[in-house]
């Protein structure tokens, strides 16, 4: 079988240039080469009295190390609603070049379900997380130069809590000191990867630029030597930092294999951010589409759940539809079943995992009763597999369906496509987890016990303090937005299938007060992720024409 690079090469694309005409856009269109280009915000203000369409999300069951082929769905759906006639666009988050050269691979599809050209996105892309990086960086530098010629804001160099960034995967990276040269002011620093910064989750909430602007100054950077918040609008820094960003904040245009637009534009992680694409494209594409198909990072536990308790909140977006993707592979893994041993059948390892499956389905019905069970076949699942799943899924009274899109595009999601349309024309249901006036600390138990099935919450000393004094700032209302394992209802990696009645510990919080949410740590997850033993560069090649082998 053809590779996923082979495949997208062998695609004729069509011209940027041709597809925005197709929606209308060619006007707002900045062409970035012949197959990639961005769109002017201008296109909001002038489709504001355009009715929206209706929105679709994909999420998924618990990620395995094999991942589970969400954004290759997402994509598959999109296509297939297409060829049934509907105007449909699919919007997705960039991908991050630390998963790209680590273990993970990129995240543009795979297949004939993929975004094109899949090495161009997967690599530099419109240069989107470069000025994310450079932004946030020249905070840094803002705030270490301010420190070396006077300290005017008197800034307390031991709560300084905007980290540098990076985004590549680089675990020595995590804890430095800086300021070590004979000018250098030293002090201990960290870094993060890029997707894991405010700025990322800034620009993903951003409304316009105005908002982008002002969010960018009301990042909370540090406290002074009396205990006082420092904001970047204290550093007279956030048109400087706004200027770096004005291009990026425009939402990216490009196409499926099968020729339909796509806008691929943010990417938070869902496990360390929000891990949504940016509200800005999702909201462009409702009001150039019947219909958008949308995803959220990791498991509905982290990526669907912030995308109903923060993104939709905050952008006044209510989906139509949730689609749970689920693997057989992945259910046996939950059931017991080493990664080596996955491609053989084993149906009471089957039978037990799927419990994983209900978990989720249960948490998604506390949003919304319109949920779309998609099953990924792969060629490795047995008939008695396929027979088992379909005999569980009926008596789980929800509608689901089998897709080929990996094998087949759109013409494997035809059956996906037609549960979907069926869910989205029913009246409207969707409601957050939680009313924003609850206090942070009951937020964060609201998620932990109802989504993550947790009996409790404990915090380590000083946590609680933290969050009152975040709620005197103003954040009182703000969504929390929790950082732990992706492979877990817990904070514990290794409690795999549908753990229960277990403590969930909070490490840490931070104010995003630009991003108006708080980070809440769990467990001991990571933000700036470390490479593998064996990461995905070292099967890269290039030949001397350029052409790529064993990317992605």
């Amino acid at each position: 079988m053809k590779t996923d690079i082979e495949i997208s090469n062998a695609y004729q694309g069509k011209a940027i240039t041709e597809l925005a005409k197709k929606l209308h856009l060619d006007t707002y269109l900045d062409p970035y080469g012949k197959w990639k280009g961005k769109i002017d915000l201008s296109i909001l203000d002038d489709n504001q009295n355009c009715s929206d369409g209706k929105l679709i999300l994909v999420t998924s069951t618990s990620p395995t190390p094999m991942g589970e082929g969400k954004t290759t769905m997402a994509i598959g759906l999109d296509d297939a609603l297409n060829k049934l006639g509907y105007n449909s666009i699919v919007a997705l988050r960039e991908p991050s070049l630390g998963p790209v050269f680590g273990i993970k691979g990129g995240a543009t599809g795979g297949g004939y379900a993929q975004v094109y050209p899949m090495d161009e996105i997967n690599l530099h892309f419109t240069g989107d997380m470069h000025a994310l990086t450079s932004a946030n960086n020249l905070l840094s530098a803002a705030i270490d130069n301010h420190i070396y010629q006077g300290n005017e804001l008197r800034i307390d160099q031991n709560r300084i809590l905007h980290p540098r960034c990076l985004d590549i995967n680089d675990r020595n990276l995590r804890e430095i000191e800086v300021g070590l040269s004979k000018q250098g002011v030293p002090r201990k620093e960290h870094f993060v990867i890029t997707v894991a910064t405010e700025l990322m989750a800034i620009l993903c909430l951003s409304q316009d630029l105005k908002d982008l602007k002002r969010r960018i100054g009301n990042i909370l950077f540090a406290y002074d030597l009396d205990g006082n918040p420092l904001y970047v609008t204290d550093l007279k820094v956030e048109d400087a930092l706004t200027i770096l960003l004005k291009d990026a904040l425009k939402p990216n245009l490009v196409q499926t294999l099968e020729g339909n637009p796509a806008l691929i534009h943010g990417g938070p992680f869902a496990n360390i951010a929000h891990g949504c694409n940016s509200l800005l494209a999702t909201r462009l594409a409702l009001k150039k589409a019947d219909y958008v198909v949308t995803e959220a990072g990791f498991g509905s536990d982290l990526g669907a759940e912030k995308f109903l308790d923060i993104l939709c909140p905050k952008g006044n977006l209510k989906p139509d539809v949730i689609v749970l993707n689920m693997t057989i592979r992945s259910m046996k893994y939950h059931g017991g079943v080493l990664k080596e041993e996955l491609n053989k059948e084993n149906l009471e390892a089957l039978q037990q995992g799927m419990c994983n499956l209900k978990a989720h389905l249960e948490n998604m019905r506390k949003y919304t009763s319109h949920i779309v069970i998609c099953v990924n076949q792969f060629s490795t699942d047995t008939k008695k597999e396929l027979e088992l799943v379909e005999n569980i899924l009926q008596n789980l009274g929800v509608k689901y369906a089998f897709c080929l899109a990996h094998t087949k595009g759109g013409e494997g999601a035809l059956e996906l496509a037609e549960k979907v349309i069926e869910q989205a024309n029913l009246e409207n249901d969707y409601h957050p987890l939680y009313p924003k006036e609850r206090s942070l600390k009951e937020k964060i138990e609201k998620v932990a016990t109802e989504i993550y099935h947790a009996k409790d919450v404990v915090y380590q000393e000083g946590v609680v303090e933290k969050l009152k004094e975040f709620e005197e700032l103003g954040a009182k209302e703000f969504p929390v937005c929790i950082a732990k394992t992706q492979y877990s209802f817990s904070d514990d990696a290794k409690k795999l299938g549908d753990p229960r009645n277990f403590t969930m510990h909070v490490r840490d919080v931070k104010l995003n007060r630009g991003a108006e949410f708080v980070v809440v740590y769990m467990g001991n997850i990571m933000t700036m992720p470390g490479l593998s033993k064996q990461p995905a560069m070292l099967n890269m090649e290039i030949s001397d024409k350029g052409e790529i082998k064993g990317l992605f």
